[in-house]
């Protein structure tokens, strides 16, 4: 493999990487958001978490925070 192969495949693993810690981040700071005070009285639990409408929203600000990080580093405001 050479030299110019290696180099693309971190870049592509670095950027890969990079979107899933924020999606990750993302989604654990959605998480206590619109949880409302329905709980389940043996566990606690709430109800209705909307996991599926949160992974959503982590998504796209993941996209968002994403393309600011791949967007401060192309323009050499922050060398890596």
């Amino acid at each position: 493999m050479s030299g110019l192969m290696v180099n693309l495949a971190v870049h592509y693993a670095v950027l890969v990487s990079a979107y899933v810690v924020l999606w990750f981040l993302c989604l654990f700071c959605l998480l206590p958001v619109g949880l409302g005070s329905e709980r389940d009285p043996d566990s606690g639990a709430p109800l209705n978490p909307m996991l599926g409408r949160k992974a959503l929203m982590a998504t796209g600000l993941a996209a968002f925070f994403w393309l600011l990080f791949y967007a401060v580093i192309a323009f050499g405001l922050l060398d890596l």
